[in-house]
């Protein structure tokens, strides 16, 4: 599920942000039509009182090298729902004190059959932009003292109304409640079993769908259909 985000930084997806009370703004927001799992993406997180913009691999589990960081072996650019309260699992932690939003326009879905690609699907916030519920990592290196920021994306159930596009996950969509993202951001908030009804497949924005031949030409090959909001 949900390996590309497309983080295009337009008016819809600015006053998403500005709707998020951010503090300081550590790194631009990424602007990207297509960002792909382990590439840079930015995060909203809170750092005590203080609301920032940071940038992070889209890869949650990091390993050291001599010289930096980089993605680990084990796939984790995103965090399953039913992973979350499994102790030792790479997002147990992160759920409870390391939560963060993306901010994005929208986010690609494959599905594959035997391995293989039967169709690709863009999937854009029909206005304004969507809130993806995540999960982040701070690393620090033992000899260069470098700090990394990593993050993953959760995911849930297929949706009823998307099982057409992808049959196995999709992105947990967080609603844009202020309040909600208050809870969801407060690294000293850990009762998660407020959050067990964000973990059913929900979509609280109306999206826009469209096939298209491949990720990076990105032609459509289908008419725009709207998926309306629950």
């Amino acid at each position: 599920m949900c390996g590309r985000l497309n983080t295009t930084f337009d008016s819809g997806v600015k006053k998403l942000y500005t709707s998020l009370k951010i503090n300081k703004v550590i790194d631009k927001p990424s602007d990207s039509r297509f960002v792909k799992a382990a590439d840079t993406v930015s995060i909203i997180r809170n750092v005590g009182s203080q609301r920032r913009v940071e940038n992070a691999t889209w890869w949650l589990l990091l390993d050291e090298t001599d010289k930096g960081f980089k993605p680990s072996k084990y796939t984790s650019f995103n965090t399953r729902f039913d992973k979350l309260n499994v102790p030792r699992s790479a997002g147990f932690q992160a759920y409870r004190s390391s939560r963060c939003v993306i901010a994005v326009k929208g986010f690609g879905e494959t599905e594959f059959f035997n391995k293989k690609p039967v169709h690709y699907y863009d999937m854009i916030a029909e206005t304004g932009g969507l809130l993806l519920g995540g999960l982040y990592r701070q690393w620090q290196h033992k000899t260069t003292g470098e700090m990394k920021l990593s993050c993953s994306v959760i995911t849930l159930p297929p949706h009823e109304k998307l099982k057409h596009i992808h049959s196995k996950a999709m992105p947990l969509i967080l609603p844009q409640s202020s309040s909600l993202v208050d809870k969801w951001l407060d690294p000293l908030f850990t009762e998660t079993a407020q959050f067990d009804s964000l973990l059913q497949p929900h979509i609280p924005e109306n999206i826009v769908a469209q096939e298209i031949d491949k990720p990076m030409s990105h032609q459509p090959v289908s008419d725009l259909q709207v998926i309306c909001h629950d």
